[in-house]
């Protein structure tokens, strides 16, 4: 059983699209962070690689696929148009 630090909405994280991660304040200055692979995988629980803290993420993996799937889709449509 996991006992979470807090529940935080994947909204309130910040997101690299270089690296497709997500990040999260930790109150011992680090960061939180969850992958957009583990999100798509239905994963729940960021952590903090500086100590043993972890929160739940918030999200509807349903919709999340969905909106991630259709951003993938819109930029090879656009790479197709660019290289034409």
């Amino acid at each position: 059983m996991t006992i979470f630090h807090d529940e935080i909405e994947i909204e309130d994280f910040d997101y690299d699209a270089e690296e497709e991660m997500y990040y999260y304040p930790c109150p011992c200055g680090d960061m939180f962070q969850i992958s957009k692979e583990e999100l798509m995988a239905g994963e729940e629980v960021a952590t903090c690689p500086s100590c043993s803290l972890v929160v739940k993420v918030i999200y509807d993996a349903d919709k999340f696929k969905a909106e991630a799937e259709e951003k993938q889709i819109d930029s090879k449509e656009k790479e197709t148009v660019c290289s034409t």
